[in-house]
């Protein structure tokens, strides 16, 4: 009888974890092509190609939101709903040889479902944005996107490169040169029973085949392994997407340059709480993001400052 294994979780506990339990993972409701690459019943951990070469040119785009305060809209009727005051940045880091931030973008709205004037105060201004409803995840996902419009802008504007790693799902996105999406944690099953061992199995530096994914829209995918502490199978293993109508070849070159390429800007856990996975650039950037948002004290107290005078004006 094997005795009882316990692994500690890489992440540290405040960030949650990459992986929901092996039995907790929804499988997908799309469609997947597992013969894409290599035959199914071939699947197996590849390593880079001996004519695969590490880029030495990367830009890493990541984004950040934080809701500045929460408002009640009154509307003429007297009807009176919930709204957000919304703070969201994006951003560029170029990679090659040195780390330089190319782009920071800030934008700020006020999300409701019922249209209301822009909030203007002595430190920022929130022009009003429509959201579905005045539900909590509606406003939140209304944040969300606008958060993903502007990663769509500055990763369009970012110049050419060996790689444009995009920090979440590349949706929006399949367009643009060398782009590839970076996905951190794993909530779906993607793989069937038949070939899901292959991802347990991935050394350092090692990949999957690449196989196809249908579901509200189309893209090929495959699972990376980046080296970095033990923990559960899963330890350090990353999914990377790129757009279903790059050839063959050309998706084999992706894989295989990102399993060359993103090894080396693995985080550790004494510097990151979220290593190996949040890599040292996006990382690095992500904190220029929200140094960038102000400060959230600041942004509260000049907002209530405002919406205190619309009350006296209106008053």
């Amino acid at each position: 009888m094997n005795p009882v294994q316990v692994r500690i979780d890489p992440w540290a506990p405040e960030f949650g974890t990459a992986m929901a339990g092996a039995d907790d993972l929804t499988p997908t409701a799309g469609d997947v092509n597992l013969n894409l690459e290599v035959p199914t019943d071939e699947w197996a951990p590849l390593s880079p190609g001996p004519d695969a070469t590490a880029r030495n040119d990367v830009v890493f785009v990541d984004g950040v939101r934080r809701i500045d305060a929460r408002v009640w809209v009154t509307a003429a009727d007297g009807t009176t709903t919930h709204g957000v005051c919304a703070s969201w940045a994006a951003g560029t880091v170029r990679c090659n040889g040195t780390a330089t931030i190319e782009r920071c973008q800030v934008e700020r709205g006020l999300f409701a479902s019922v249209e209301v004037p822009s909030m203007h105060t002595r430190a920022a201004t929130y022009a009003f944005r429509p959201a579905a409803s005045d539900d909590g995840e509606a406003l939140v996902q209304a944040v969300q996107e606008c958060m993903r419009d502007l990663e769509g802008e500055v990763s369009r504007e970012a110049g050419e490169a060996d790689l444009l790693i995009v920090d979440g799902p590349l949706r929006g996105r399949q367009g643009l040169p060398n782009a590839v999406g970076y996905i951190k944690t794993h909530r779906v099953s993607y793989l069937p029973p038949l070939v899901s061992d292959v991802v347990p199995a991935l050394a350092a530096g090692q990949r999957t085949p690449i196989f196809m994914t249908q579901t509200t829209w189309r893209r090929a995918s495959w699972y990376l392994r980046l080296p970095g502490q033990e923990g559960h199978p899963w330890a350090g293993v990353v999914r990377c997407e790129a757009s279903a109508d790059t050839p063959l070849d050309e998706l084999r070159r992706l894989a295989d340059t990102t399993a060359l390429a993103l090894p080396r800007f693995a985080s550790t856990a004494h510097k990151d709480p979220r290593a190996p996975q949040n890599l040292f650039p996006i990382a690095g950037l992500e904190r220029q993001l929200k140094h960038r948002l102000g400060d959230a004290t600041l942004l509260y107290r000049h907002l209530r400052a405002a919406a205190a005078g619309l009350l006296t004006t209106r008053g």
